[in-house]
């Protein structure tokens, strides 16, 4: 049985994801006491017909701290009753989510009169510390609005469950704000850059005079050799330990051109050696 645990700070984003899983055929159920995750996963293996054989449930910090203390614990009990889980982790920065609380005009599930929507936004990040020390992919949504979030959900998702290191390639631009998700972050800020070529300006590092234009720049080269070599030493190691996901982020100062083009040609030199390769741009207009 495979059973995916959504959690993440109130305003991340968790509803989504869920819902992203629901649409993927995993049988879904939010806000679960965790107390009761070894009851639901008995259950879900025992349905007839292998319905709740793909499985998701979303635990927040409305959880009894007690409970959320125990989520290691509970974790571990699971696996070695043979349940394979995984952990999805949101989170995003106090201002983003002071914000989306503010549009929303919705109520943080730990504020009241006597905690303000900060403390209560901190607070929740410290109750949750025993599952977001324990995720296999964290996600920054600080940056992604709704429908990059289910894209990226939907592919982990789907690219992971094809067996082995699901291995993404992200380009964004430093302007735009740093990736907080990332495994590995290359800056890619010191190469030449094809914004100042009037003729390259409003086009994109997939554009054929943009990627002519970088591939003749010897630093170009020599950065993609290094990255490259750093990678395919650490890579097994990642494999070696198990881990379902990597994300290795380039950025250059805009996102449109430097970190496009390199992280196209990474994701397409190492969908040669692995099966499991996803490219994205975060910031490409």
């Amino acid at each position: 049985m495979k059973l995916i645990v959504i959690s993440g700070v109130s305003g991340s984003g968790k509803s989504t994801a869920l819902h992203v899983l629901e649409d993927q055929d995993y049988y879904c159920i939010d806000n679960l006491p965790v107390g009761l995750l070894p009851a639901f996963a008995e259950k879900m293996n025992a349905l007839p017909g292998g319905l709740g054989r793909m499985s998701a449930v979303g635990i927040d910090a409305r959880n009894p701290e007690q409970d959320i203390a125990r989520f290691p614990e509970i974790l571990q009990m699971l696996r070695d009753s043979g349940v394979e889980c995984e952990i999805i982790y949101l989170d995003a920065n106090d201002d983003v989510l002071l914000k989306r609380f503010s549009e929303t005009r919705r109520k943080h599930p730990l504020s009241d009169e006597d905690l303000p929507l900060l403390e209560a936004i901190h607070t929740e990040r410290e109750l949750l510390l025993p599952l977001s020390a324990r995720a296999d992919l964290f996600a920054d949504t600080t940056c992604r609005n709704v429908h990059q979030l289910r894209d990226l959900i939907r592919e982990r998702v789907r690219h992971e469950a094809q067996a082995g290191l699901s291995i993404l390639f992200q380009s964004f631009g430093f302007k735009h704000g740093n990736p907080g998700d990332a495994d590995f972050v290359f800056d890619a800020r010191c190469l030449p850059n094809p914004h100042w070529e009037n003729q390259l300006r409003e086009l994109t590092g997939r554009d054929q005079p943009v990627i002519t234009f970088l591939e003749q720049q010897v630093l170009v080269g020599r950065f993609v050799e290094h990255i490259q070599a750093f990678l395919e030493n650490w890579i097994p190691c990642f494999e070696a330990d198990n881990r379902s996901y990597l994300t290795i982020a380039i950025g250059c100062t805009g996102g449109q051109h430097r970190s496009v083009y390199l992280a196209e040609r990474l994701g397409r030199e190492f969908e040669q050696q692995h099966d499991n390769v996803i490219i994205r741009h975060r910031d490409l207009n």
